[in-house]
């Protein structure tokens, strides 16, 4: 009586993941009666979905979203990732739903958001390289910029660019960073430690109204690098005008600029953008430039917020040399993460 009981129990109740077993059986068996001529069970689950194809069309067609309306094509670049969070949620209702043409809608945007995005979750780095670079957006207000400094020079950069430098703040990362950098030289709010010699050191004009990039020639051991070093403006997102960045849309069409007049073969530009890869508004600059995370990094990459990043919006660019790997660094007391590369320094030519 007893094992008569136990079973007539499990089969009225079952177990959690017998009970889930049957379900998705069920679904699969009314998938198979559709099949067989139930148009029913197509019908179910429509809204979902249409939204898995809208979903695969914004991801799709992203760069021909217009900016007219408070820059919304920009917008959606700068979170563009994060739209792939969406699949697993219309995968639950689809399953909620029992819907066979909401499963089979889904394969869209999940084909889109690895076609798009599937290359970064590898690792690509290697082990070569004869610099190593290194840049930290380190807030005007850290409360604790020689910890912040001596935190980034323990990265083993050859090359460090520091954003967002107060007038107060800079004799301390100069005196935390002597006994690393012998050479360095600020411009403004932005500024360049290095190991090897400066040269050619100037700020540049990104139509601010004051100095907020620069530029410098290092004379490293494989060759002359021409280092950029910049911070474009600010955007924000305004309920009542949208996404703000015409600022800084026009500093980074003028940073553009002045990297494509840039003599020297090799060229690494590094700051924060306040704009991702994926942003049709830094062509300017992406157009002649590679991504060292997208061509050597692993994963995604994000920088900002420290807290919980969700954006790559500080960047290491090159164009010439070739990046090996690309990394972000431990957070620091700033609102940014710190991020590094090495790549290798062309030679000849």
């Amino acid at each position: 009586m007893a094992q008569q009981a136990y079973m007539t129990e499990t089969d009225n109740g079952g177990s959690g993941p017998e009970r889930r077993g049957n379900r998705l059986r069920r679904l699969f068996d009314r998938m198979a009666g559709a099949r067989r001529g139930d148009p029913r069970m197509w019908r179910r689950g429509l809204f979902v979905a249409m939204c898995a194809v809208l979903l695969a069309v914004v991801m799709l067609v992203h760069s021909h979203i217009p900016n007219t309306i408070g820059n919304l094509g920009s917008l959606i670049e700068t979170f563009l990732p994060w739209l792939g969070l969406l699949v697993p949620v219309l995968l639950l209702l689809a399953v909620v739903r029992r819907s066979p043409t909401a499963l089979i809608a889904l394969l869209l945007p999940s084909l889109v958001w690895l076609n798009l995005f599937g290359g970064q979750l590898s690792d690509k780095t290697a082990t070569g390289g004869d610099l190593t670079v290194a840049t930290h957006n380190v807030n005007a207000d850290n409360p604790d910029p020689v910890g912040t400094a001596r935190d980034v020079a323990a990265s083993g950069a050859d090359v460090l660019a520091l954003e967002e430098l107060t007038a107060s703040a800079v004799p301390t990362y100069e005196k935390a960073l002597a006994s690393t950098y012998p050479y360095h030289s600020v411009e403004g709010t932005v500024g360049v430690w290095s190991k090897y010699p400066l040269t050619g050191v100037r700020s540049v004009d990104i139509k601010l109204g004051w100095t907020r990039a620069m530029r410098a020639t290092v004379t490293a051991p494989a060759g002359q690098v021409g280092v950029y070093v910049a911070h474009l403006p600010s955007v924000r997102v305004k309920m009542e005008a949208g996404f703000t960045a015409r600022q800084r849309d026009k500093s980074a069409d003028a940073l553009g600029e002045a990297i494509s007049h840039e003599p020297l073969r090799n060229v690494v530009l590094l700051g924060d953008l306040n704009g991702t890869m994926n942003d049709r508004a830094l062509n300017a600059v992406t157009s002649q430039m590679r991504s060292t995370q997208g061509a050597a990094g692993n994963g995604l990459g994000f920088s900002w917020p420290a807290s919980f990043p969700m954006a790559r919006i500080d960047q290491i660019m090159v164009r010439g040399a070739k990046p090996e790997s690309s990394w972000t660094l431990p957070e620091t007391g700033s609102d940014h993460l710190p991020i590094a590369a090495r790549v290798k320094v062309a030679t000849g030519g």
